[in-house]
């Protein structure tokens, strides 16, 4: 991917071109590609990589079980319903995350509590979950935001005081760890995404984790119109529907598995040596929450300095070649959401929901390389007055 853009002062950009994303097949990857489609075995319900990859993950997540669906949405919402959660519930959801947080929860007929963030690291914490609880709370839906294991002991301990469920969206977090331990099993239940912007991708697909065989049973059943494993073909047992992966979207996945941490590493050189690069700049890495040991860094959040024009930095850096996202809204600010939710005040967000700008997973791929240039763009936009909105 090549970039040809003027910079803010007229001459040259500093940043070029990034890897792209996703990246070309591997070996392994298209050689099991060409053979499912070679078989004509693509359902999951006719080949076996589908329950191949979900074991692999699941291992490699230091989980006992996994069931694989259409999507990360599908995920969130089978994992829901495998809970148990429907109408007259409520599951607190960060007001920083995506909207599929919110809407797999009113698809399992229950109620969204939006819910305040620290102002630090951007995660649920003990604090704003206590603010949010009400006798109709089932469920704490944890998003391990932009790679970054939230602060699962303080949160997890708050979970099991009130005798509620945690679900960790890990839609992000491919292969991160808090506190020594893989995300994917550190709750009841967990969810993965394999769309086309995350760490490993299909273009879609979606992932259930959970070390509870009850639950697993429960989810597969779910996301296979109601049967049970090893019943009859016209058995259904419960309410369920076809939300399954296919064949070909594991066979892409399957030998992502064995580079991922490969790829992690190289994301937090990239994060590594950018934090160091910026110093005491009006721009800074928003650190992930204590008790992390490996950060996935499926993005790299910046923050920036108060009175700073978001929207001229990320005009001015899109001209030195580094696209940059202003990320989410803020789900209390998406109106469809916010009139179906139950919202908390949610100050600590809306103090830095404005500064936060992310670099990508293409931009992060490059190494620290591409963390020198990345941060001569920075420093020539934030010291140009106009960031200031001078």
């Amino acid at each position: 991917m090549t970039i040809d853009l003027l910079a803010i002062d007229g001459g040259t950009a500093l940043c070029s071109s990034w890897p792209s994303w996703p990246p070309p097949l591997d070996a392994d990857q298209r050689a099991l590609v060409d053979d499912v489609l070679g078989s004509g075995l693509w359902g999951a319900a006719q080949g076996g990589l589908c329950e191949r990859f979900s074991e692999d993950f699941a291992a490699r997540h230091a989980a006992a079980h996994a069931v694989a669906v259409g999507n990360g949405t599908l995920a969130l919402f089978v994992a829901l319903r495998a809970l148990g959660i429907g109408p007259g519930d409520e599951v607190i959801v960060p007001v920083y995350t995506f909207v599929a947080c919110a809407t797999a929860v009113l698809l399992a007929g229950a109620t969204p509590v939006l819910t305040d963030v620290s102002a630090s690291h951007l995660h649920l914490t003990a604090e704003t979950i206590q603010e949010a609880m009400s006798p109709r709370t089932r469920a704490i839906m944890v998003v391990h935001l932009a790679g970054s294991p939230a602060p699962m002991a303080e949160i997890l301990d708050v979970a099991r005081t009130a005798g509620i469920a945690v679900i960790e969206d890990a839609a992000q977090a491919h292969g991160a760890a808090y506190d020594g331990r893989p995300v994917g099993a550190l709750g009841d239940v967990s969810t993965f995404s394999f769309q086309s912007s995350k760490a490993m991708t299909a273009g879609e697909g979606g992932l259930i984790v959970t070390d509870n065989a009850e639950l697993a049973a429960r989810a597969w059943s779910i996301a296979n119109v109601g049967r049970t494993r090893g019943g009859e073909w016209y058995g259904h047992q419960t309410i369920g529907w076809n939300l399954r992966m296919t064949e070909i979207q594991a066979a892409i996945l399957i030998p992502w598995i064995g580079r991922l941490d490969e790829e992690i590493a190289r994301r937090n050189e990239f994060a590594d040596a950018l934090a160091g690069e910026l110093g005491e700049t009006p721009i800074q890495v928003v650190a992930p929450p204590e008790g992390t040991t490996i950060d996935s860094r499926h993005l790299l959040m910046l923050r920036l300095a108060k009175g700073m024009s978001r929207d001229w930095v990320a005009r001015a850096l899109a001209a030195e070649g580094l696209p940059v996202d202003l990320g989410y809204p803020g789900l209390h600010r998406i109106e469809p959401v916010a009139m179906k939710s139950r919202r908390i005040r949610t100050p600590r967000f809306d103090a830095v929901a404005d500064r936060i700008i992310w670099l990508r997973q293409p931009v992060l791929m490059s190494g620290a390389d591409g963390a020198h240039a990345a941060a001569a763009a920075l420093h020539r936009v934030v010291t140009d007055r106009r960031a200031r909105g001078a």
